[in-house]
């Protein structure tokens, strides 16, 4: 059962981004569920999917920075053939008026029907240029990118990374922990590239920690998180880690048991429940408290990063 809004502070985004209507801050509500309630947790979920309801979550968080210091410019940025971060540049090219290029990974893919996100991107109005998966491994070197840009016909565009972790992109995800501060004694997020949880943990409290949830194989995350960080305020900041058990065989990857428990969690609460990241987190979160990984006593908040996407 979802209670109403926990109030929670925040600050007003600029008019820069205004036009776009955010929800900020978002919402932040307490949910009652016996699996944390038994333990002595309370639950909290930070709905940063009802910011926007084409540029959702930390999507919304990341791109709105980067939108500000494009000035205008053509938007060129990285993603797979299913990418949430693609489809949501797109709508922000739509929504802004700017134009968009997209740099899909898999050059085998120009030679197919493009799938429904694919289809959505470019409804949008999203120029795709496909490449081939070795180049793409390669696109953070400069001669690399520079060939991409010339061969995209983008060479004055203005660059975002896959997945949108940037330092302005860390910067716009401190904001989600300075409205935080004081709500939880853990917060927790699901984490691809790592961007969210860099700026997160930033923007909390010193008593507070954040808890990354990767839902990719590998050890990778941590490092990546500390090299954002670093860049973006010069050293490591907030008192933060990454969980790696929970990916569920990888990035897009799902199992029957998750998906049980994602539809469960959907009528417990009536929240719809994204699956390849939200899902992982709030499972994690179950298991976690389970575990006895947090004291009686302890207050969680999980951030909803996403939503599904609305059909292309």
């Amino acid at each position: 059962m979802t209670s109403p809004d926990v109030p929670s502070g925040g600050r007003t985004p600029d008019a820069a981004v205004l036009r776009l209507r955010p929800r900020l801050p978002s919402p932040l509500r307490e949910v009652t569920d016996e699996r944390f309630a038994r333990h002595g947790v309370r639950l909290l979920l930070k709905r940063d999917d009802l910011i926007h309801p084409e540029l959702i979550g930390n999507k919304w968080r990341k791109l709105a920075p980067n939108l500000r210091a494009a000035a205008g410019r053509t938007l060129l940025t990285f993603g797979g053939a299913y990418s949430n971060h693609l489809r949501a540049t797109a709508a922000a090219g739509r929504l802004l008026g700017l134009d968009t290029v997209g740099v899909v990974r898999g050059q085998e893919l120009a030679d197919r029907p493009l799938n429904p996100s694919l289809v959505r991107c470019a409804t949008d109005g999203m120029r795709l240029h496909f490449v081939d998966r070795s180049t793409y491994r390669r696109v953070a070197e400069p001669q690399v990118l520079a060939g991409v840009l010339r061969a995209a016909d983008a060479e004055d565009a203005y660059v975002v990374p896959e997945g949108g972790s940037n330092s302005l992109a860390v910067r716009g995800c401190h904001a989600l922990g300075e409205e935080l501060r004081g709500r939880a004694d853990v917060v927790a997020v699901a984490c691809g590239t790592g961007g969210t949880l860099a700026g997160l943990a930033a923007g909390l409290t010193p008593e507070q920690r954040a808890l990354g949830v990767a839902v990719l194989k590998g050890d990778f995350l941590a490092g990546e998180t500390a090299a954002l960080q670093t860049l973006a305020f010069g050293g490591r900041r907030g008192t933060w880690s990454v969980d790696t058990r929970f990916h569920f065989g990888g990035y897009a990857r799902t199992s029957d048991e998750l998906e049980a428990f994602a539809r469960d969690f959907e009528s417990r609460h009536a929240l719809p429940v994204e699956r390849l990241y939200v899902a992982k987190l709030l499972y994690a979160l179950v298991a976690l408290t389970e575990e006895g990984a947090f004291p009686r006593g302890t207050t969680v908040a999980a951030v909803i990063t996403g939503a599904p996407f609305p059909p292309a």
